[in-house]
């Protein structure tokens, strides 16, 4: 989740402004870019326990002396939140702390896979090395396999103490997703309002394929909890005012002014950050706000930067900023990282890749998709698609992807395009294992049922 940002104090004067302040996002293709942001847990070598944010050094490595640590290193220049380091901003690119200090790195907006690759391998191989000196170690994996609700600590985000309390009121499981979750996501650029919307609905409807290709918790509390994505699960009972497959997003007329009213009328708010403090207005509408009807924000005017911040607390499975957000990953392998951001690039950045998959979803809608959002987390590609499963339009899709790659043809120093970042998702889709029923099988089998090994095999 984001860090405190620059405040934008122009005042809201209309629905169209804020509609503008999305539409800017709009670049030419030869400015299209790959965001790449993912998270991982943090775990003490000594009893694999999360690292809390502070505590006596007796205790071992804390979240905080990692930052301070990174910080020292030259890596990037401290975010604070009252004081409190809780991030690194390393120019276009940032570090950030989830709720329970879930790690997660902010990629920069890059041209080619082959940068992705090498920014993910500085960032694992300087974790490595702080790590090591702390005692701390990191594991990509969608969900906690071991703690407890109760036994993952907090860190010290004025946001995230907010919604620790809204959480309980809008689901059974919010403070399990932000407590015991990690996801990977991609983050890609569009060119205008109608590419905006094609490549949503394209994303959208393929968004619960991508949450079986890349399943990655199948565990809960040290055992096995009957799901290939019980991260996925945990989304299904969060907050689904704000999360989910919208179905605004499939209605005509759809683009940036209809998302603005739907952000301020069926949004709730969670906060507005004044003078270095969040104030808690979780439940309340942006409208009101913007209208002056909130008492506990008597005098204050709506502004872009309240937009931009209330824009950061929608939490669809594709989510739309000055970019678009694919957000229905497991956290995986670095390998599978890259796989991720591999697939969406392929099939959304090429015209003929974008026009074939439009065609492979040529008849599905919004009860498709959310019909699908229900059955992956337990079905994964078994999932029933058509007169087949989702391993059939999983196949296809990755074809796409592959064809939409070798038409980029952007190569690396060896001469070799991207093309070779979707070979994890090839062998899955010609009926390989995902990570989930990699782990499963390994459950069953060489660990003797002992879920805690997967530190050793999934730490990076």
């Amino acid at each position: 989740m984001s860090n405190p940002g620059e405040a934008d104090a122009t005042p809201i004067t209309s629905v169209r402004q804020m509609a503008d302040f999305i539409a800017a996002g709009c670049k030419p293709r030869e400015q299209f870019r790959i965001g790449t942001e993912h998270e991982k847990f943090g775990f003490r070598r000594g009893n694999l326990s999360p690292p809390l944010y502070d505590a006596h050094p007796r205790d071992g490595g804390t979240i905080r002396a990692l930052l301070e640590a990174m910080a020292r290193n030259g890596s990037g220049e401290p975010i604070l939140d009252r004081g409190n380091p809780i991030g690194l901003k390393q120019g276009a690119a940032s570090i950030s702390l989830e709720p329970a200090g879930q790690l997660e790195l902010s990629g920069a907006p890059l041209e080619t896979l082959h940068e992705t690759k090498a920014e993910l391998a500085a960032h694992f191989a300087e974790l490595r090395g702080v790590g090591a000196d702390l005692g701390v170690g990191f594991v990509p994996l969608g969900f906690h396999p071991l703690c407890r609700r109760d036994e993952m600590p907090w860190m010290p985000k004025g946001r995230y103490a907010i919604m620790r309390g809204h959480m309980p009121k809008v689901g059974r499981l919010g403070l399990d997703m932000m407590t015991r979750t990690c996801t990977v996501q991609a983050n890609l650029d569009y060119g205008s309002e109608q590419d905006m919307v094609r490549k949503l609905r394209v994303s959208l409807l393929a968004q619960p394929l991508a949450t079986a290709l890349f399943a990655n918790s199948p565990f809960t509390e040290g055992r096995p909890n009957g799901f290939l994505s019980y991260r996925a699960e945990v989304w299904t009972d969060t907050d689904n005012q704000r999360s989910g497959i919208p179905a605004v997003m499939f209605e005509d007329g759809f683009g940036f002014e209809r998302y603005a009213e739907w952000l301020i009328d069926s949004v709730p708010m969670y906060f507005v950050y004044r003078n270095g403090r969040y104030i808690d207005v979780a439940g309340a509408s942006f409208r009101a706000f913007m209208q002056g009807r909130l008492h506990n924000l008597a005098g204050e005017t709506a502004t872009m930067g309240d937009f931009a911040d209330h824009m950061t607390t929608v939490f669809t499975d594709v989510r739309i900023k000055r970019f678009l957000e694919m957000r229905g990953a497991d956290a995986g392998t670095p390998e599978m990282m890259l796989a991720q951001s591999a697939f969406w690039t392929g099939l959304l950045y090429d015209e003929a890749a974008l026009a074939a998959a439009l065609s492979l979803l040529r008849g599905a809608g919004w009860a498709d998709a959310v019909a699908l959002r229900h059955a992956v987390p337990r079905q994964g590609l078994a999932a029933p698609w058509g007169r087949g499963t989702l391993r059939d339009l999983a196949r296809e899709l990755v074809a796409v992807a592959r064809d939409g790659l070798r038409a980029r043809a952007r190569l690396d120093a060896g001469g070799q395009d991207e093309v070779g970042y979707l070979a994890p998702l090839a062998a899955i889709v010609d009926g390989g294992p995902c990570q989930a029923e990699h782990w499963l099988t390994r459950f069953h089998g060489p660990w003797e049922g002992e879920v805690r090994r997967i530190f050793d095999e999934a730490e990076v």
